[in-house]
């Protein structure tokens, strides 16, 4: 999938949700980034995108495999796969996306 797919991918996922309350960048190295202001309803999700409050850094394929079930977020972290800097704003946004 091209970062544009996923993009939108996580717009739709989010859709209506309530306010997340932080923001949040999906950081995929040298494949660019998906960016989540979770601070307004609907969420707002771009490519790119600056500081957020949260960062999960990861490839973007694991990215892709995460969504689609089949890779367990808590293992991709405990295995070094996924880099997070605010644990308690990625159990909000997961719990969204489930």
């Amino acid at each position: 999938m091209t970062l544009d797919e996923l993009t939108q991918g996580l717009r739709e996922r989010l859709g209506d949700n309530p306010n997340l309350g932080a923001t949040v960048k999906f950081d995929f190295g040298a494949d660019g980034s998906i960016y989540v202001d979770g601070t307004v309803n609907p969420p707002a999700v771009s490519t790119g995108g600056g500081d957020a409050q949260c960062t999960l850094t990861l490839s973007k394929d694991d990215f892709e495999t995460m969504a689609k079930g089949g890779l367990d977020p808590t293992m991709a972290y405990m295995t070094g796969r996924l880099k997070v800097d605010d644990i308690a704003t990625a159990m909000k946004i997961g719990a969204f996306l489930r």
